[in-house]
C-alpha cells in the first residue's frame, strides 16, 4: 500500500451522481436504514455545514442538480438533492421522489438527515480530513472495503492506516500527506483488490461472502469479483480540510480481464503481494487458483485480443 497520488486533470469531475438503477443508490439506502449510526459520523464541534458546502459548490461545477445547499430567507440552510427529488428544509424532509427515500430520512435522526441525503444523492462515500492535525473529523461511508468507519473517526492518518498490510511508506508519510492533499491542488488514487463478496457494503461486521476452500480455478473465478476504488481530494480553500471521496466499482473478474495483457498483468500483481497483503486482502485460500486462471487466461489464443 503506497500513496500512489497523481495530480487530477484540470476539469475532471470527482462526483458521481447516483440513479435508481445503478447498484449505489439500493445498497446505501439498505445500509442507512439499518446501521446509520455505523455510516454517519463526527467528532464533537465539527462544523459538517463545511462539508456540505464544498460538495456543493462542487457539485455545481461538474453534477449540477444533484446537491445544493443555500440559505433561506428565515436565515435557516436548505439541502436539497434535486436529481432524487428531496429536500430538508429545516431538517425536515420534504419532496415528491422515492417516497422510501422520504420515509428513510423521516426515520432517521434529525442530526443524520443532511449527512444521509447527502450520501444517497451520490455514488461516492465521503470523509473529511483536517490537514493541520491529519485526523479524520467527519465521515460519511455506507460502502466499506472491509474496514469499520466508526473506527476511523477522530483518528490520525498513521492510526487509521496502521491495519493495512505493508503499509510503512504511507504511514510514515501521513501527516506530510495530510498537508498535501488539503493544500491547492487536486489529487486522486486508485487501489483494487479481488473479492468473492460481490455486495458493495463490505463492512467487516456486516457478514459477508467467504473463498470455497474447495473447488476448480475456472469456478472459483465464476464468482471472483474485481472491486476497484478511485479515491479523490476536494480542498476547501481557508480551512486547511479537503473532502475524501471514495467510489467503489465491483465487477465480475471475467468483465475486468477482457485480454491477455490485462490477465497478464493481473496475474504479475497478484503474484507479487506479501503474505501480510495476502492476509490483509483475504486473498489467500483463493490466491493459487486465481493465478491458474489468470495463467490460463493469458495464455488463450483465441476469443481474447
Amino acid at each position: 500500500m503506497q500513496p500512489g497520488l497523481r495530480r487530477i486533470a484540470a476539469g475532471a469531475a470527482q462526483l458521481t451522481p447516483s440513479t435508481p438503477e445503478g447498484r449505489h443508490l439500493p445498497e446505501k439506502m439498505a445500509v442507512l436504514a439499518s446501521h446509520a449510526a455505523q455510516a454517519l459520523m463526527g467528532s464533537p464541534g465539527f462544523d459538517d455545514a463545511v462539508v456540505f458546502r464544498a460538495i456543493a459548490d462542487e457539485a455545481k461545477r461538474t453534477a449540477p442538480g444533484t446537491f445544493v445547499v443555500e440559505s433561506t430567507s428565515r436565515g435557516s440552510t436548505r439541502i436539497a438533492a434535486p436529481r432524487l427529488g428531496w429536500t430538508l428544509d429545516d431538517g425536515r424532509p420534504r419532496g415528491d421522489g422515492d417516497a422510501a427515500i422520504g420515509a428513510l430520512l423521516g426515520a432517521l435522526p434529525a442530526s443524520l438527515r443532511p449527512s444521509a441525503l447527502l450520501s444517497l444523492a451520490f455514488e461516492e462515500d465521503f470523509a473529511a480530513i483536517d490537514g493541520r492535525t491529519a485526523t479524520i473529523p467527519w465521515l460519511a461511508v455506507c460502502l466499506p472495503s472491509r474496514w469499520a468507519p466508526q473506527d476511523k473517526i477522530g483518528r490520525h492518518f498513521a492510526e487509521v492506516h496502521a491495519p493495512v498490510a505493508d503499509a510503512d511508506v504511507l504511514i510514515a508519510a501521513s501527516a506530510s500527506l495530510a498537508r498535501l492533499v488539503t493544500g491547492d491542488d487536486r489529487w486522486e488514487r486508485f487501489v483494487w483488490t479481488i473479492s468473492g463478496d460481490p455486495r458493495l457494503d463490505q463492512h467487516p461486521r456486516r457478514g459477508g461472502v467467504e473463498w470455497p476452500a474447495t473447488g476448480s480455478a475456472d469456478a472459483l473465478a465464476e464468482r471472483a469479483w474485481f472491486r476497484s476504488e478511485r479515491q479523490t481530494f476536494i480542498p476547501v480553500p481557508g480551512r486547511d480540510l479537503a473532502v475524501f471521496t471514495i467510489h467503489v466499482e465491483s465487477v465480475p473478474v471475467a468483465d475486468a480481464v477482457t485480454g491477455r495483457e490485462a490477465a497478464s498483468r493481473l496475474h504479475a500483481a497478484l503474484a507479487s503481494m506479501s503474505p501480510a497483503v495476502l492476509d490483509y486482502r483475504r486473498l489467500g485460500l483463493a490466491r493459487d487458483r486465481l493465478l491458474e486462471w489468470l495463467a490460463a487466461r493469458a495464455a488463450a489464443t483465441t476469443a481474447l485480443p
